[in-house]
């Protein structure tokens, strides 16, 4: 999976996220939170959009690469933050999975799911969208 580097940048209420990587995709949120997820969102239809055009999507630069361009070095100095965003496909295709959970974690899982009137399956998903975009 690949992971792009993304400049986070705000206060509270309205953050911004850029991909110094690909022009034009960027994202906000009201939180951190919400603007890192936001951007999971805009990196994916954003590589969707660019593919269907028939361009080249450009493979993510190594963070220390990213820390030599001017622009970030610039961003940075200015008090922006570094997050990495993983570009989730959506496929449409479910497939299954062997996964091995402690019995007691799986018990909770089951629990927590039934209340919230969703499947095993639909409730892992649930975490794994939640847990996926991580900073840096």
């Amino acid at each position: 999976m690949a992971r792009y580097i993304a400049l986070i940048d705000g206060k509270a209420g309205a953050y911004g996220v850029v991909f110094p990587d690909l022009p034009g995709c960027t994202a906000m949120g009201k939180t951190m939170d919400d603007a890192l997820a936001n951007a999971t969102e805009a990196l994916r239809d954003w590589v969707e959009v660019t593919e269907e055009s028939g361009a080249k999507v450009p493979r993510p630069r190594a963070l220390e690469a990213l820390r030599r361009d001017p622009e970030v070095r610039s961003a940075l100095a200015s008090g922006a933050g570094i997050a990495t965003v993983p570009l989730v496909r959506e496929t449409g295709k479910p497939v299954k999975a062997n996964l091995s959970i402690d019995s007691g974690v799986l018990a909770a899982i089951d629990e927590e799911a039934e209340r919230r009137n969703l499947t095993r399956s639909s409730f892992v998903e649930l975490l794994a969208r939640t847990m996926l975009p991580k900073v840096a």
